[in-house]
């Protein structure tokens, strides 16, 4: 049979993934003053074993305040660079290609990991030596009632948090990573300018949909600016904020339009987070919900389609991506260009593997790692499977 369109290489710019699959990008909390450590290079390395095509780190802060917890990995000093090397290489050394995603979280930095509920930092957490810190965002309004109020950045502040973003670009190129993506989602700092919901601003990063994209396109045109040109640039957005007068479908495929014509190569299509756990309501994916929060398989797949189809660019697709023949028909019918897993790569870090065994491109296991395709191709006929 002829190779799935999931395992068939793709190029962007000059940079050639052996196949579609992705490992979202996803905070493990396990650093310390943003260093990634063992548990980042045993975790990162080992998808890329299990033959992920694009292996991202986790969002890595361009500044120290841009965290959201103690335990987040950052890209804004050169340790942080050396750190990353050797996950790096060992990445490309399997065959994998290695990806990092820079962030600033804004109104949600400084919380505790989502074990502790991801609450805010208070003073019980600085007498155990975990400090908070004052987190920033367009206006002074926090996340919710029971986060305490943010700083809202001058100008100034945000011309300075331009620059941050592109010298972590900068190192990011440094350290080896062949793909970079801005995290523009989430309810995260640049998100969180992008939406009505919390942007309250009356200056030029503020009011209409153009002056509240500002923010995030000057972030856009200074990383392009400094990430090499033979490689692609991704941004993940937040296709919709969910609750009603927030940013819509209809704004992400303006602003896609936008990040195309800035040299943008591929749009990460998730949704929701701009105040709290993301809620989603039926007409906004055309997927039926029985609830304001459920999410069926692909239910975010329709973002990645429209965005593809009407802003004419190259999209990722996320959200319960579960099976493989689901991610083949999503690549089939045109419908996102790659999709990323997250929860289910980290249940089973082989998942794509499976995926090809699945599909029937792969009935020798030739496309596990030598040292383990032989005993995996073993293990098959003592079981009677080949």
């Amino acid at each position: 049979m002829s190779l799935p369109l999931l395992f068939q290489p793709i190029q962007l710019r000059a940079v050639t993934l052996p196949n579609r699959v992705v490992l979202s990008p996803l905070c493990m909390y396990a650093a310390w003053d943003g260093l990634a450590n063992a548990f980042h290079f045993s975790h990162l390395t080992a998808f890329a074993r299990g033959r992920v095509g694009l292996v991202f780190t986790e969002a890595s802060a361009v500044v120290p305040e841009g965290r959201i917890t103690h335990g987040c990995c950052g890209i804004w000093n050169d340790a942080q660079v050396e750190a990353y090397r050797p996950i790096v290489k060992a990445i490309t050394d399997l065959g994998a290609v290695p990806a990092i995603q820079i962030a600033h979280a804004g109104r949600k930095a400084s919380a505790r990991p989502p074990w502790q509920a991801g609450a805010p930092l208070d003073a019980s957490d600085a007498a155990a030596g975990l400090a908070p810190w004052t987190a920033s965002g367009p206006t002074a309004e926090p996340v919710s009632a029971a986060w305490p109020a943010a700083h809202a950045m001058t100008e100034v502040e945000i011309a300075g948090m331009v620059a941050s973003f592109a010298a972590a670009a900068a190192r990011s190129a440094k350290a080896g990573f062949r793909v970079l993506e801005i995290h523009a989602a989430h309810g995260y700092l640049i998100h969180s300018f992008l939406s009505p919901l919390s942007n309250k601003r009356n200056d030029r990063y503020g009011g209409d949909r153009t002056g509240r994209m500002r923010f995030g396109l000057e972030v856009v045109e200074a990383v392009r600016a400094v990430w090499p040109a033979e490689l692609p640039l991704f941004v993940r957005i937040s296709a919709i904020d969910g609750p009603a007068g927030g940013w819509s479908l209809d704004d992400s495929v303006v602003l896609a339009r936008e990040l195309k014509a800035r040299g943008v190569d591929v749009v990460d299509c998730s949704a929701g987070g701009i105040a709290g756990p993301p809620s989603f309501r039926a007409n906004d994916s055309g997927v039926a919900l029985k609830t304001n929060s459920e999410r069926p398989p692909g239910f975010q797949v329709p973002f990645a389609e429209r965005i593809r189809r009407e802003a004419e660019v190259a999209t990722m697709a996320v959200g319960v991506i579960v099976a493989g023949d689901q991610a083949e028909a999503i690549l089939q019918e045109g419908r996102a260009d790659l999709v990323a897993l997250g929860r289910e790569l980290m249940y089973d870090p082989y998942w794509a593997l499976k995926a090809a065994s699945t599909l029937g491109c792969d009935p020798e296991a030739k496309m596990w790692p030598n040292s383990y395709g032989w005993a995996i191709q073993r293990r098959a006929e003592i079981k009677g499977e080949r």
